[in-house]
């Protein structure tokens, strides 16, 4: 149960499976992007955060950084739960406590104005004893 998305660039060929190693650099930087939102998220995230707050606090990082969020609905990320109905998102009005999640996905799907390429990279967390666990 659960999705898992991500953005794979092949250069000649070859999937490249590390960032550092994509040789064209505006892949290479926009996936760079995706790796410090990640790791930015496990520095400022906690249980009692509200979706909403990381939501604002996350899309404000990716303005500053003059990226655009690309998501269709806005969200950046969704709880795993059995019934797609019963998802909670990362998004803005959305005032439940991260920690009333099970587990769930950050997922920023981003791009930069004018580009016609946008990357992603979705990694599935959970709380355990108030840190969070990145799965996989």
């Amino acid at each position: 149960m659960g999705d898992y998305a991500r953005t794979l660039v092949i250069e000649n060929g070859v999937v490249c499976n590390e960032i550092d190693g994509i040789k064209k650099e505006e892949w290479r930087n926009r996936l760079q992007m995706e790796a410090y939102l990640h790791k930015t998220l496990i520095d400022v995230i906690a249980p009692n955060m509200t979706f909403e707050e990381l939501y604002y606090c996350m899309n404000d990082l990716i303005t500053k950084k003059r990226f655009l969020n690309l998501d269709f609905l806005g969200n950046l990320g969704h709880s795993i739960v059995k019934n797609k109905n019963d998802r909670v998102y990362i998004e803005k009005g959305n005032g439940k406590r991260l920690s009333a999640a099970e587990i769930f996905t950050f997922e920023p799907h981003i791009g930069i104005p004018d580009s016609k390429c946008g990357y992603k990279r979705e990694d599935i967390y959970y709380f355990e004893n108030g840190s969070l666990i990145k799965c996989m």
